[in-house]
């Protein structure tokens, strides 16, 4: 039982008179999220949720879920390998020979399939070599970054390389490599000096913002990917710029983000500085894809610029060589033009 409830004893672990206060309880439950592989669902979800019922039919909590949503998150997998008995080698004992697999010390072929992490297979990556090797910051954002987090994915220690690469750039950004100094591009000038990077900024603040939000983890480091090729191909880099997106990447690499942001001459931690807001407009695409239609079906698409009126949508859609070679030289009887969308020609 003591497992089922350990949440309610978080709230108030130093309470020697009762196992939480009442003012504790009311504070924090319920939960917002609770995060956990499917077998959680029997060993400790149902339960928890029956423990919970009778601490609230008992009066003793004032809600009767004590999690207001569950996200199963996708087992990691790992390459294993054994041979034809059935028997187990670890990664390093295996050796790869004209595209097959046999033991190092000898020649018992392996047979190689990807399987769930299991001390039994041998296969478990241990977290400590992997942050030996490339930081905390590189192997948590490698675990973000391997797919959506709900999905079974395969451990790859050479993509783990990649991520660390990607926070290495974003090192550089704020630290010269050679003097250890700060970049000579960094400048005091507003993020309006960089219009071109300050509207990828304001783009990343938005999809960081939205995909963290919804635990789209991946999809928001990739966009901070592109944010960072940006910034690096960037004439100058305005701190404003800078210290906006070491905020939205700080909960994803906290401890290289701790560190730029000290050498940038913040006092406070970056963990308590506030999140960034974005601009509607800097967010916003300047071209838009625009969808040609002739009689409800797609023939062609066209780049515009976001402030194209309708009759230039449509002289441009006419114009269009696909729409013409399915107008068959018919007049259109009715050109029908959605702002932002698409236009349909109907004949």
């Amino acid at each position: 039982a003591g497992s089922c409830w350990y949440y309610l004893r978080y709230l108030d672990p130093h309470n020697e008179e009762e196992a939480w206060s009442q003012e504790a309880e009311n504070y924090w439950m319920p939960i917002d999220l609770y995060v956990g592989g499917v077998e959680h669902a029997v060993l400790h979800l149902l339960y928890a949720r029956f423990w919970h019922k009778v601490l609230y039919d008992c009066g003793y909590v004032h809600t009767k879920e004590p999690f207001q949503k569950l996200f199963n998150q996708g087992m990691i997998l790992a390459n294993s390998y054994r041979d034809s008995a059935g028997k187990y080698y670890h990664p390093s004992e295996a050796e790869e020979r004209n595209g097959k697999f046999f033991t190092r010390d000898g020649n018992t072929e392996l047979e190689t399939q990807v399987e769930k992490m299991s001390k039994s297979r041998l296969n478990v990556v241990n977290p400590d070599d992997v942050i030996t090797r490339y930081g905390a910051d590189a192997m948590r954002l490698y675990e973000l970054f391997m797919g959506p987090l709900e999905v079974q994915k395969p451990w790859q220690m050479k993509d783990v390389e990649g991520v660390n690469r990607f926070l290495q750039r974003v090192w550089r950004l704020v630290v010269d490599e050679e003097s250890g100094g700060l970049n000579a591009k960094l400048t005091d000038a507003p993020a309006s000096s960089e219009p071109e990077l300050e509207r990828t900024l304001h783009k990343t603040i938005k999809k960081v913002t939205s995909d963290t939000e919804t635990l789209q983890m991946n999809t928001a480091i990739a966009q901070m990917m592109i944010f960072t090729n940006d910034a690096t191909s960037a004439s100058t880099l305005p701190q404003e710029i800078v210290g906006a997106f070491l905020r939205l990447l700080s909960p994803y690499a906290p401890h290289v983000c701790e560190e730029v942001w000290q050498r940038l001459g913040e006092e406070e931690l970056i963990a308590h500085a506030e999140w960034p807001a974005w601009d509607p407009e800097l967010a916003q695409d300047e071209t838009l894809t625009i969808v040609v239609q002739v009689n409800g079906k797609k023939r062609d698409e066209l780049q515009v610029s976001r402030d194209t009126d309708k009759d230039e949508l449509e002289r441009l859609a006419l114009a269009s060589e696909n729409a013409q070679r399915f107008l068959d030289g018919k007049e259109p009887k009715k050109v029908i033009v959605v702002p932002g969308r698409l236009v349909n020609i109907v004949v």
